[in-house]
């Protein structure tokens, strides 16, 4: 239900100056206003002065920070935080969690939680020997495990995830992680996600049932059922509905990956960031038939002709991706040394029709190479062949 504006302020006030406080993250923007900076972050910190609010801000282009007092110093930083036109707080306490979204017409929602169980800990200094997104500390790892490999992965896919999304997004997000395994990322990802102050929806879809069920319970142990919630299905069939607008996809295997970019496409989801896995299917394609002159040398031995398929499986997702509208990229998100499968597929949607050297270069190649991706297969189902699409 919709609150009052000025008494839900209040009430972020209050855990602002809470000597309770861990961390607390404004973003967004008010309908028809915008705030001097583009987000703001508040933590207490101890210094060699004593204990400090530490309040990092960012117009966009550089960070800003700076230590304030205790006490009257506090509370004039904090009012002025208060004043600017943000379309979203996360407020975090020892004891409480606090959720608040300004809607188009002013008013207030807010969603009020009590804190997880923690380790205590002490307010952090300045100096960190690394920064995390999410904290290894973070009580969420407690809850859904973990490897340090894997928080490593996470952490750096949650890196490539904040360097796609704009510092001024605003408004409800609606996420979707396909093939979400055990939900390390879904979890992490609503966690970062909220942090930032957005108002997320994140939904985990897995082919299997009890993971589902698992997955549901942690959601509701960790309070979150509300906004992160699960179902069984394939990545190609599950039903997902509001459409979202960004999809996640971590290490789905060999065509599952297309199918999850396939289902972004349909979705006309803004955002993707997909992370390949094993590349069985061009690869078993390209022992089928002898490689076009010159390349004889580039498959005859079996190594790397398993390598070349990786690269010219995900060469051929991301022209694909840009015959349908999205700006593509293939980038290293993770150092090999964590895992060999380190590429990440990240896209965003322009909308813009394929030119016709676009759709030449991606027709030519797959020609040369006598193979047929199956994002190719996929996304042909009801649609118009590339050849024959509309070009800009």
């Amino acid at each position: 239900m919709p609150e009052s504006l000025d008494a839900a302020l209040t009430e972020v006030r209050a855990l602002l100056l809470d000597p309770a406080l861990t961390r607390a993250v404004a973003a967004g923007r008010r309908r028809g206003h915008r705030p001097t900076v583009v987000r703001a972050e508040l933590r207490p910190v101890t210094l060699k002065a004593g204990p400090r609010l530490q309040i990092a801000t960012s117009d966009g282009a550089r960070p800003y920070t700076r230590n304030v007092a205790p006490g009257p110093e506090a509370a004039v930083a904090v009012d002025e935080l208060l004043a600017e036109p943000f379309g979203n707080w996360h407020v975090e306490t020892a004891d409480a969690t606090l959720q608040l979204r300004v809607t188009k017409s002013g008013e207030a929602q807010v969603h009020r939680a009590a804190a997880t169980a923690r380790p205590a800990a002490t307010p952090g200094g300045n100096d960190r020997t690394k920064e995390y997104l999410l904290d290894p500390g973070d009580e969420i790892f407690a809850e859904i495990g973990g490897s340090a490999a894997k928080r490593r992965q996470v952490d750096a896919f949650l890196r490539a995830l904040a360097a796609t999304l704009p510092d001024d997004l605003t408004g409800p997000l609606r996420v979707v992680d396909l093939g979400c395994g055990n939900a390390y990322l879904t979890f992490a990802a609503y966690r970062y996600l909220s942090n930032r102050g957005l108002d997320v929806q994140l939904i985990g879809v897995d082919v299997r049932e009890d993971q589902r069920r698992r997955n549901t319970e942690l959601a509701e142990r960790l309070g979150w059922a509300e906004r992160v919630s699960f179902v069984a299905g394939t990545i190609a069939d599950a039903v997902v509905d509001p459409a979202p607008d960004l999809v996640l996809a971590l290490h789905a295997c060999d065509t599952a990956t297309d199918e999850a970019l396939a289902r972004a496409v349909r979705w006309e989801a803004r955002w993707v960031l997909a992370a390949p896995c094993c590349h069985h299917d061009l690869a078993k394609q390209l022992r089928a038939h002898p490689a076009p002159a010159p390349y004889e040398l580039l498959t005859r031995q079996g190594i790397l002709r398993e390598r070349f398929a990786d690269v010219l499986t995900d060469a051929l997702r991301a022209g694909l991706l840009r015959v349908h509208g999205y700006r593509a990229e293939v980038v290293e998100f993770v150092d090999s040394q964590h895992t060999p499968r380190n590429l990440l597929i990240r896209a965003r949607r322009t909308g813009a029709a394929a030119t016709e050297p676009q759709r030449a270069e991606y027709r030519e190649l797959v020609n040369q190479w006598q193979v047929t991706p199956r994002l190719e297969t996929l996304l042909a189902a009801g649609e118009q062949p590339i050849d024959q699409q509309p070009v800009a």
